[in-house]
């Protein structure tokens, strides 16, 4: 059956970067960012905080939004109201978070396909994890290049209530807009988080520029390159 639909991934696909160094540049300022509004916190501590608040969303067993999964953590990592200490967060994403760009290395190839696929006629989405705030989201795909309009959804932690790679996360997306699995192709760089959807019989390819694999996991997927072969997959279809 053919490709009808492609799910993106945004981190270390659309948008090449290692995971590692752009998380281990990006949670210092975080940080930061409380300490300058005079919040009394350890920065090694509160970091370890956010991880566990991470886990939490990655925990998500649909009960609840990603969003109140990690701050329902946090509450009690933190000396302030909820209230406050999110829109502190808020206005970090906003705005001293951009600085995280220079851990990244955005290449005009991601717009190309997202555009290329939307010219052939396939509907395209963002199925970016969704453990960011929707600020974040549209800051990283800024970074990238890209247009939001072009992406039918975008998910971010406000209204996700699954995380990657639970393939309940996938399943709603496919639910939402009422998708064959058939007709799905998913793309991604992350063999653990990106190739799960694959239970659900949706197709994969599996792009190698930034290919993580922390768990080396055997990579199943049926297609498999670089973002200059993705370009040229989707033109070809």
């Amino acid at each position: 059956m053919s490709i009808k639909h492609i799910l993106f991934d945004l981190d270390g696909t659309l948008l090449p970067m290692v995971q590692e160094e752009f998380v281990r540049y990006y949670m210092p300022l975080l940080a930061k960012a409380y300490m300058a509004e005079g919040i009394k916190i350890d920065p090694g501590e509160f970091i370890a905080a956010v991880w566990s608040g991470y886990e939490a969303m990655v925990k998500n067993d649909g009960t609840r939004t990603n969003r109140e999964a990690f701050w329902s953590h946090m509450k009690e990592q933190l000396p302030i109201p909820l209230d406050q200490a999110e829109e502190i967060a808020l206005k970090f994403y906003e705005d001293d978070f951009n600085k995280a760009i220079c851990t990244t290395k955005p290449t005009e190839l991601s717009d190309r396909v997202v555009k290329t696929a939307k010219k052939k006629g396939l509907e395209t989405y963002l199925a970016t994890n969704p453990v960011f705030p929707r600020c974040a989201t549209l800051n990283r795909i800024r970074w990238a290049g890209l247009d939001a309009e072009d992406f039918r959804i975008i998910t971010t932690y406000e209204k996700c209530v699954y995380c990657k790679p639970n393939p309940n996360y996938y399943e709603k997306i496919l639910e939402k807009f009422d998708l064959n699995p058939a007709e799905c192709l998913m793309v991604g760089n992350d063999v653990q988080e990106d190739l799960s959807i694959r239970t659900l019989g949706v197709r994969t390819f599996l792009v190698t520029d930034t290919m993580e694999n922390r768990k080396n996991l055997p990579i199943d997927s049926e297609y498999t390159g670089s973002m200059a072969d993705l370009l040229k997959f989707v033109e070809s279809m």
